[in-house]
């Protein structure tokens, strides 16, 4: 039976005459991940503050596991983990002691050396997905290896309630994944999760229950079901926005004569040439998984480092002006926005108002050689600027620091707005704004472009482009490797993204998943610098060890020709028919010698009491040979010689009709995701007796998995009722 872990009931704090928190209730319970959403300055990171006991309530109640914290050391007592939305380490320090941060006594440790690296060695492998060097200083990682150092750090003290405050912003969709496996770990432990996040379709995806803030009171409960992107943005910023901004037409090119050209542009030294081409009126996405050489490709059409080989011009006028540095790009009227504040954005010193108009300061000067700031002309442009986007703050002579995080990303992209460019760069400029103020930079973006200018944006979230970019390039291994052009099918870019088939899987076609001609080209000439397959990202340094076994294969791929990932099981494979669908699947990974296949549903009502999910379909001893299950190949001579069957849960919970292979969906209450797994394993054959359940399956298998390849697709509420 689940239990309240962190309850709040009107919780007030105060920041002089800002009120952060007016009354805010919160209820959280052991073995669920609770989102926490709002939109900038709405109290949220206030709120993650009171409960780990960095700030205390002016007045309210706090209870923790029964208990309140006075200060971080007592929260930490409790057993509380706060993960901060700054990325908080130290630079000059290595990965190892900045994982132990705060850990040790004032006398010593706990743990000896050895331990702590055997502890902190095990888990950057399994967060990572590879291993990284611990005495390698952190200031010379990049900000999402960075961020699972901060992570990692929060884990390492084995939390019964971990928040989790914008902890994803800096990670790509690969690593989402590999966080989201390790929050339902946690879940399986019994531990509470609070995540902040304006990642609408992460919440959708790993939140059992929702509260949401305006101003600084909770406005709304939500549960799993009622979390939806038009949900959330109807209480956050009222029910008239939540229908705008989604129907206006994408940009267009306004021309043929380029803004910006470059020319084999080479980002790595061992990387294929990139040439790129931007015109008027274009916002040109740029996407790719971490560490592929996206970010420092923007970095040098931006001027911020230098490329390796090739020519970036600005053409004006049908004049070419070549961009060598920081200084030809501004004066070229390149301006660029970064995603990591904290670096490389604000000045933490200086005012609201100086941060957003610092840029402008010369061209509004008056006196002469005196170069006096000329205020009266200043004011304007702060005010439009700091208008168009919401930002919401006290006195623009405050610090930038007293607004929250959303809201100083917010003065960066009004600043760079602020400049006049001609073509903004901007390098994952979303992170940590919520979804009202993404609509708004959006239409600010679109507006840019249709007066005849260029954009071109980087971002790891594919649902920002669908409805917003002309085309998007998908980096791999230091260079374009796929370009799409609307209507977007994120899908297909996030297969582009880990170099699978650029057609694998679409929804609603049955594409060969065999078909060499259905390959992502990458130039021939290519020879990245790999360290066991993976890229080496610069400048992390990797120790010469084997992967992680169960990182993701990028070419292992498991698909269903009828299902595409994320839509609805169509219902000749649901309730009471017993055809399974057909699976496909391509590229296994060196060793295999065998495959399982489970498929899973992880979202039964609490009436159920299943301490596990369901099992709809399990099989091992697939040949290795084999690469597809034909469709209602359970039960039937179809099934792989040698391949077993075992029992679906239908059969634990003695409902009439079934028994061993597959059992379609069936929720009694409500749409369920359904998980496709196909595990390759190192073994030619696993025993299990006949009447097996899943937890045997999954004892026998995990050990001997290499890889798994999945899909999720969802389905429900049933039909009809179970039988009796």
């Amino acid at each position: 039976m689940s239990y309240p872990t962190v309850e709040l009931s009107s919780v007030r704090k105060t920041f002089g005459p800002t009120v952060a928190l007016g009354g805010c209730n919160l209820t959280a319970y052991a073995g669920e991940v609770h989102a926490i959403i709002g939109g900038n300055g709405s109290g949220k990171s206030t709120l993650a503050k009171v409960i780990s006991g960095v700030l205390i309530p002016d007045s309210g109640q706090v209870s923790i596991l029964g208990k309140s914290a006075a200060s971080p050391h007592e929260a930490r007592q409790l057993g509380i983990s706060n993960v901060f939305q700054e990325v908080l380490v130290a630079d000059e320090c290595s990965v190892l002691d900045n994982l132990y941060l705060g850990a040790d006594g004032l006398l010593g440790s706990s743990l000896n050396r050895e331990e702590k690296e055997a502890r902190a060695s095990a888990l950057m492998r399994e967060l990572l997905g590879f291993d990284i060097d611990l005495s390698g200083l952190v200031g010379e990682l990049p900000l999402s290896v960075k961020q699972w150092v901060t992570i990692a750090r929060a884990l390492l003290t084995d939390p019964k309630v971990l928040i989790l405050d914008e902890s994803s912003a800096a990670l790509d969709f690969d690593s989402t994944e590999r966080l989201f496996r390790k929050m339902r770990q946690l879940k399986q432990r019994g531990a509470s999760i609070l995540i902040v996040t304006h990642r609408i379709a992460e919440l959708v995806r790993i939140a059992d229950r929702a509260t949401v803030l305006r101003d600084g009171v909770d406005v709304g409960k939500l549960a799993k079901e009622e979390i939806t992107e038009a949900r959330i943005l109807e209480l956050i910023a009222g029910a008239e926005r939540s229908g705008t901004d989604r129907d206006q037409p994408l940009p267009r090119r306004l021309g043929d004569r380029p803004v910006l050209r470059a020319t084999d542009f080479r980002v790595w030294p061992d990387a294929a040439f990139v040439n790129f081409t931007v015109y008027p009126g274009e916002i040109v996405g740029i996407t790719g998984l971490d560490g592929q050489g996206q970010a420092d490709f923007v970095r040098c059409i931006a001027g911020i480092q230098s490329p390796i080989a090739g020519r970036l011009v600005v053409v004006n006028d049908g004049k070419a002006s070549e961009v060598t540095d920081l200084a030809s790009a501004r004066h070229n009227k390149i301006s660029y926005v970064s995603g990591d504040r904290k670096k490389e954005g604000i000045f933490a010193n200086l005012s609201i108002y100086e941060n957003l108009l610092l840029p402008v300061y010369r061209e509004f000067r008056s006196g002469g050689v005196l170069n006096f700031i000329n205020r009266p002309k200043l004011t304007p442009v702060f005010e439009w600027e700091s208008s168009k986007l919401a930002v919401k703050m006290g006195r623009p002579e405050n610090l930038i620091t007293s607004l929250s995080g959303g809201n100083q990303q917010k003065v960066l992209i009004a600043r760079a707005f602020a400049e006049k460019p001609v073509v903004l760069v901007l390098n994952d400029p979303a992170r940590g704004i919520d979804v009202g103020a993404k609509l708004d930079l959006y239409r600010n973006l679109k507006e840019f472009a249709a007066r005849g200018n260029a954009v071109v944006f980087l971002s790891s979230e594919l649902e920002e482009f669908l409805n917003l970019c002309t085309r998007v390039h998908v980096f791999r291994n230091g260079a374009i490797s796929a370009d799409f052009e609307p209507p977007f099918d994120g899908h297909a870019i996030l297969n582009a993204m880990f170099g699978r088939r650029a057609t694998a899987r679409l929804p609603g076609e049955a594409a060969n998943e065999n078909d060499p001609g259905n390959l992502v080209g990458v130039a021939e000439s290519h020879n990245p610098r790999l360290e066991q397959g993976r890229p080496v990202p610069r400048p992390v340094t990797l120790l010469n060890q084997e992967v992680n076994p169960m990182a993701a294969t990028p070419s292992f791929v498991l698909s269903c020709p009828d299902i595409a990932p994320g839509s609805v099981i169509p219902d000749r494979f649901a309730e009471d028919n017993r055809l399974s669908p057909r699976l496909v699947w391509s590229g296994p990974p060196e060793g295999a010698r065998s495959f399982a296949l489970a498929v899973t549903d992880p979202d039964l009502p609490d009436a159920f009491n299943f301490p596990r999910s369901f099992a709809h379909w399990l099989v091992t001893n697939i040949p290795v040979e084999v690469r597809e299950l034909p469709e209602g190949a359970s039960g039937s001579l179809r099934l792989p010689h040698g391949a077993a069957e075992f029992n679906s849960d239908f059969v634990t919970f003695k409902i009439p009709g079934f028994g061993k292979g597959y059992g379609g969906p069936w929720p009694p209450d409500r749409a369920h995701r359904y998980f496709f797994t196909l595990y390759a394993l190192k073994t030619d054959k696993v025993e299990l007796p006949a009447d097996a359940d899943l937890g045997a399956f999954a004892a026998a298998v995990m050990p001997v998995a290499i890889d798994a390849a999945s899909f999720v697709a969802v389905y429900g509420p049933a039909k009809k009722s179970l039988p009796a």
